[in-house]
């Protein structure tokens, strides 16, 4: 069974430990490693890898601590290139490779962002569960079969974008670079409907908008395509 623990979310920083009971890992790690010390109940010891998507801060601010204490770290080429680990060496995984962590078999895949070469992840484990992990993308291209779990980015809401922009609470130049950067309720929507939900057992909306989000009419949204627990985190 799948535990998942959000650790932190949003533009402040996201990290979030996953489990299949057997090996926790982390997906991200953008908050200061004293923080996922502390949210961890300081057992970070028994994490046996670091999941990266990219370079932005928010997903990445504790990495060189994460690798100092020995935590293996996974990231594309572009995205270690950008971040400049310096003398810690990150494992670098490809677009459509699959590879091992434990008791996971993780396949990356490209996503739509505006850095140098961001991935989401695929995870099985053993029992047959598959987690999907995509964050901060605008467009996911490819089609999967028996996700159990979703955790995806939801940011924004393209007609609560629009509302803002016309009122003057967000500036219209916001609008060019959300659409094509991020993940809204329209595309998250539309990505469903292409996919195979008949085993999801539960869904993550992920780095929600302070602004251009609604909590309530997201949950709502998801939940009458999926028809399963849908969480916000």
């Amino acid at each position: 069974m799948i535990d998942i623990k959000v650790l932190a979310t949003g533009s402040t920083g996201n990290c979030y430990r996953i489990t299949d009971g057997s090996t926790p890992l982390l997906l991200e790690c953008g908050i200061r490693y004293k923080a996922i010390q502390q949210a961890l109940n300081y057992k970070v010891s028994e994490i046996q890898g670091c999941l990266i998507t990219h370079e932005h801060k928010d997903h990445c601010a504790g990495v060189q601590e994460v690798m100092k204490r020995g935590i293996p770290v996974y990231m594309s080429q572009g995205t270690a290139d950008a971040i400049d680990t310096d003398i810690f060496h990150p494992r670098i995984v490809k677009s459509k490779d699959q590879f091992k962590i434990g008791t996971w078999t993780i396949m990356a895949f490209d996503v739509q962002h505006d850095v140098s070469e961001p991935i989401g992840f695929l995870l099985a484990n053993q029992a047959g569960e598959k987690l999907l992990f995509a964050t901060d993308t605008y467009y996911i291209r490819y089609r999967f079969k028996g996700l159990t779990h979703l955790m995806v980015e939801c940011n924004y809401s393209i007609d609560i974008l629009n509302k803002n922009i016309n009122s003057g609470r967000v500036h219209k130049a916001m609008r060019s670079r959300l659409i094509r950067s991020h993940f809204s309720l329209e595309n998250m929507k539309e990505f469903l409907r292409a996919n195979d939900l008949s085993k999801l057992q539960s869904v993550h909306l992920l780095h929600l908008s302070d602004s251009n989000s609604d909590e309530a009419l997201f949950k709502e949204e998801v939940q009458k395509i999926t028809g399963t627990i849908v969480h916000v985190a």
